[in-house]
């Protein structure tokens, strides 16, 4: 399992997967940049429409909508694309500016002057919320928290509609 066709909102009830429907089925053996999203053009107008479902009314979301709307309205073939361009402005809204680039071939492993490694450290563990490597997602304020309580390992747009400009903030401490 991963989160490279997926990402984890929160609605009324708890965690929503939004899953990207991936041409071939999720359980491809294939290289990363071959991966392709399937036909189904509706997956981008049900994640959208899911996404303002769940956070219209948090505190950041008028913020971020008109950009992120344009997001949902491009077309991606491959998931790498998609994944590129969700990242970039992810990054962008954060303020953070380091350049994306993909590599040529894998390289095991990272000297710490090639920058970190974070392969490996995020990852979708059954039955263990809020996992890192090393420790405990901290805490921050949730739209359904007084429904349902924190609940961790949420997309970056949980935390920008909750958090806004503190985000980066979060992401440092």
């Amino acid at each position: 399992m991963s989160f490279r066709n997926r990402c984890r909102i929160l609605g009324a009830a708890g965690i929503i997967d939004l899953s990207i429907p991936l041409a071939g089925g999720r359980d491809q053996k294939t290289l990363m940049k071959e991966v392709r999203i399937a036909a189904d053009k509706g997956w981008q107008d049900r994640h959208w429409k899911t996404i303002v479902s769940c956070y219209s009314r948090s505190p950041w979301f008028d913020h971020y909508r008109e950009q992120l709307e344009r997001i949902y309205q491009r077309s991606a073939n491959f998931l790498i694309d998609w994944n590129l361009i969700c990242l970039e402005w992810a990054l962008n809204m954060l303020g953070m500016g380091p350049a994306v680039s993909l590599t040529e071939t894998y390289k095991k492993e990272y000297s710490q002057a090639e920058g970190l490694d974070w392969r490996g450290k995020i990852v979708p563990l059954a039955g263990q919320p809020g996992h890192l490597d090393n420790g405990e997602i901290p805490h921050y304020r949730q739209v359904f928290e007084e429904r349902i309580g924190f609940i961790p390992d949420c997309s970056i747009l949980d935390l920008l509609f909750c958090e806004g400009k503190n985000a980066i903030r979060y992401i440092r401490s």
